[in-house]
């Protein structure tokens, strides 16, 4: 399984990167995220662990991530090994022109894995459900975006 899907914000792409890859943001838009709790110290940085809950597909998973890659404002990866789903999970960042002198940004959020003991028939409704799903988050994602640039504004 290899799901990527991509958008594009009327934001600065530092924005889109604050608050898609602050893990402590993630409720707020990835529907599927019941709890996030840090291994140590909460910072975003290559070898912080995290230990994540989420329901997917009408089930709960418990896993650990690991931030495995860190471009700050550019790429964030994350993967874990652990639980019934190991899975590397991407975000990418990038500016894309200007509309009417306003700031915009490409984003890309990639899901790559194997649930364990899948199936060939299994994985492809896995795959549709995590596309779905994915496309919604960033959607979800859209609406957070808005809330903090209309919060930002005098």
């Amino acid at each position: 399984m290899d799901v990527t899907v991509a958008t594009i914000f009327d934001a600065p792409r530092s924005l889109v990167a604050a608050v898609a890859g602050d893990p402590d943001q993630a409720m707020r838009w990835s529907a599927n995220i019941r709890s996030v709790r840090w291994e140590g110290a909460p910072v975003v940085q290559e070898g912080a662990r995290l230990d994540f809950v989420t329901r997917f597909l009408g089930r709960c998973l418990a896993y650990t991530y690991e931030i495995v890659d860190l471009v700050p404002d550019e790429r964030l990866v994350m993967r874990t090994d652990d639980g019934p789903f190991p899975v590397e999970t991407t975000y990418t960042w990038w500016d894309e022109k200007e509309v009417d002198g306003s700031p915009r940004t490409g984003m890309s959020l990639r899901n790559a894995g194997r649930p364990k003991a899948m199936t060939t028939l299994a994985s492809g409704a896995v795959t549709l459900g995590m596309k779905r799903a994915m496309r919604r988050d960033l959607e979800r994602l859209r609406l957070v975006l808005r809330e903090e640039q209309d919060t930002d504004r005098p």
